[in-house]
């Protein structure tokens, strides 16, 4: 057995011996992706593939802290249900024996390929001894992967130009015209985010294009997992920028993800830049990947948490979820982003009230819960302030508010129970006094998308099994004009 079969066997065996002991915890979510044991961070190599989706994520399968980067593995026909895999990618080789980093998958000739960044530790000093280059694996159903032997294909970063000569890392890789060409995060040797650009013919020998797209201002110092796509013929740079500081209300997090739409100039490799937004304004959504499948949408998932946060599940052998799949689309310059339509698929058991009166602080029957999804319409009459409080006991609850003078919806966990506390908000203007919300609750995650997908929220939320109650207020009367609640299977 080589050397790779080898450290998969160990990892797989590791997984399963300690999958039983977690899989029964209150926090376990019920529809969101999580490893079945053990530390995930960021989604790699999304893509649909024979049929099917296929969705790959940084894994540590030995503890639930970060450390040797795999690739972990689930598969879905219907991005709703998703079957676990056997770990895909382990650190076998010279190149990867610290860790099989972020990268991207792509069909090529009835196979699935996997680019991905070899990380070896140089010295203690993990910022600056670090040696990075990009490899590739190859499948031909998908679930068993083999390093080829001439990896690995990027050697090191490019000599020439402000380039870092060791952080170089997730290759996002896309085909246009008869070329390949693929997205490397990087950042400049005095610490300035950038993107660099490489192309090749065959998805092995590959040449470097130049500095695709680079921070001005206040854009971080290092842009990971970059992801380059188009949307309705408009040119979208994904990436997750680190070291941004905080706006106002933006960038409150300890690093953030998002885009910018520009063109990509092919022949000199540039991309024409615009303002950079956030595609998300919650606290927990980091280095989102996006795929395209046999119906033309482009999907996006992340990373449900944040680097740095505290992640109380840790104490019960696992960390780390990734967010549900959500449709990204064009409208009036920005992305908006909804949870894919096959999601309705787990809805079971739906309540449904139309025309409710609130002022003060109501709850309806039937309506809470700890898996489940809301869909409710509220006419804000004169009320300046209203909201909902979910996963409520007598000293916990997770609030959504609109201040409707301040044009602010607000997400507070400061009481959501054990983890993290804090408030993100996001300037949003009702539409005829219409606030529309939906609201994925999941056993230890909220997401919160607002007026049609046009602001988002997510957020990771540890209450106690107990905390089970849905509440509504408002300062003055409000109407909900139309509110659903569904459990999810």
């Amino acid at each position: 057995m080589d050397n790779h079969n080898q450290a998969l066997q160990k990892a797989n065996q590791s997984i399963h011996n300690a999958k039983e002991r977690v899989k029964e915890h209150h926090w376990r979510e019920r529809y969101h992706v999580e490893a079945p044991a053990y530390w995930i961070n960021d989604p790699n190599g999304f893509s649909f593939f024979n049929g099917e989706y296929h969705l790959f994520y940084q894994h540590h399968p030995y503890d639930s802290t970060w450390g040797p980067m795999h690739w972990g593995h689930v598969k879905s026909r219907d991005l709703a249900t998703w079957e676990h895999l056997p770990i895909a990618l382990a650190p076998s080789e010279d190149y990867d024996r610290d860790g099989c980093f972020s990268g991207s998958a792509f069909k090529k000739d009835g196979k699935l390929y996997l680019m991905y960044t070899g990380n070896v530790w140089t010295g203690p000093d993990h910022e600056s001894q670090l040696k990075q280059v990009q490899a590739i694996a190859v499948s031909e159903d998908g679930i068993h992967f083999t390093k080829i032997e001439n990896n690995p294909v990027i050697t090191k970063a490019p000599e020439e130009g402000d380039i870092h000569p060791f952080h170089f890392r997730d290759p996002k890789v896309w085909q246009h015209d008869d070329s390949y060409y693929c997205v490397l995060g990087s950042r400049t040797k005095d610490h300035i985010g950038q993107v660099l650009l490489y192309k090749s013919q065959d998805l092995v020998e590959w040449e470097f294009v130049s500095v695709m797209a680079k921070g001005e201002g206040n854009f971080g110092y290092m842009w990971e997992c970059p992801d380059f796509f188009e949307l309705e013929g408009q040119g979208v740079l994904v990436m997750s920028p680190q070291g941004l500081k905080p706006e106002g209300h933006k960038y409150q997090n300890l690093h953030q993800a998002g885009y910018i739409l520009g063109s990509l100039n092919y022949e000199t490799g540039k991309l024409s830049q615009g303002s950079f937004e956030m595609l998300d304004h919650g606290f927990d959504f980091y280095a989102p990947q996006t795929t395209i499948d046999e119906k033309g949408r482009r999907i996006a998932i992340a990373w449900m948490n944040m680097w740095e946060s505290k992640m109380p599940e840790q104490e019960v052998d696992w960390a780390g979820a990734m967010t549900i799949p959500r449709e990204l689309k064009l409208k009036d310059g920005k992305i908006i982003s909804s949870p894919v339509e096959e999601l309705k698929s787990l809805r079971k058991n739906e309540i449904s009230y139309t025309n409710l009166l609130v002022e003060g602080e109501t709850s309806f029957p039937d309506v809470s819960g700890t898996s489940l999804e809301l869909e409710l319409e509220i006419h804000s009459q004169q009320a300046t302030r209203f909201g909902l409080k979910l996963r409520k006991s007598e000293t916990e609850e997770t609030v959504i508010t609109y201040d409707v003078k301040e044009q602010m919806i607000t997400l507070d966990r400061e009481k959501s129970g054990q983890g993290p506390g804090g408030v993100r908000q996001a300037p949003l203007a009702l539409v005829e006094k219409v606030l529309k919300l939906q609201v994925y609750l999941d056993s230890s995650s909220i997401e919160v998308f607002i007026n049609g997908g046009e602001k988002v929220m997510t957020a990771r939320i540890y209450p106690s099994e107990q905390a089970q109650a849905i509440s509504f207020f408002a300062d003055d009367q409000v109407t909900i004009t139309s509110l659903k609640k569904w459990e999810i299977r």
